[in-house]
């Protein structure tokens, strides 16, 4: 050796055991839309420049509710459909068949009459911290069957991190403010009501 080459005892790489790979080689990237994201990243980091401008906060939040009638992660992908995005994200939160260990038979959700102003708020509040972002957020109340969408939601953007990233902080933020509670009766007959925040 003269004090140059590696001294390693680790074991060659894969590469150099069995020659160069096909795939091009890795280099640090600034591009925010490859690579690992951390949902904590900050939304200006996800922005790419060139990208159109999306309009306010209040225009790309298109669809916050709560209802009685049905919902479906289809009626949220038309609301947030726009031809500057070039990716569509979508959460289901549908009605399972279990909670902590217990069997579901059915349940019903209550919402406070403000219920419909909050998840309008909290959509336009997730709207405003991701400017790229197109917004659609649904949440029933009444009786629902196993299998039974309860939340649903679409997030459309240029880019896919920035959609990614907005719909989990949507869902999480719903379940967190918006004054929804269910009453669930097991199968064993027992009942108990419960926030849906959270």
């Amino acid at each position: 050796m003269n004090g140059t080459e590696p001294t390693s005892s680790e074991p060659p790489s894969a590469e150099r055991a069995t020659g160069p790979t096909t795939e091009p080689p890795t280099a640090p990237s600034t591009d925010p839309t490859r690579g690992t994201t951390p949902f904590e990243t900050a939304a200006e980091q996800l922005r790419i420049a060139g990208d159109p401008a999306m309009g306010d906060a209040a225009e790309r939040a298109r669809l916050a509710e709560v209802r009685q009638e049905e919902i479906s992660v289809a009626q949220m992908v038309q609301a947030v459909s726009d031809p500057r995005c070039g990716a569509v994200i979508t959460f289901d939160g549908v009605v399972r068949d279990h909670d902590g260990g217990r069997g579901v038979e059915r349940l019903e959700y209550s919402a406070h009459p403000t219920a419909g102003e909050v998840i309008t708020e909290v959509a336009r509040e997730v709207a405003e911290r991701y400017p790229d972002t197109l917004i659609a957020v649904a949440h029933r109340f009444g009786p629902l069957e196993i299998g039974d969408s309860a939340l649903v939601c679409a997030v459309a953007a240029p880019h896919r991190k920035q959609a990614f990233v907005a719909c989990d902080e949507l869902v999480d933020t719903v379940k967190q403010r918006v004054p929804i509670w269910k009453h669930q009766v097991f199968d064993d007959g027992e009942s108990e009501w419960v926030g849906a925040l959270g």
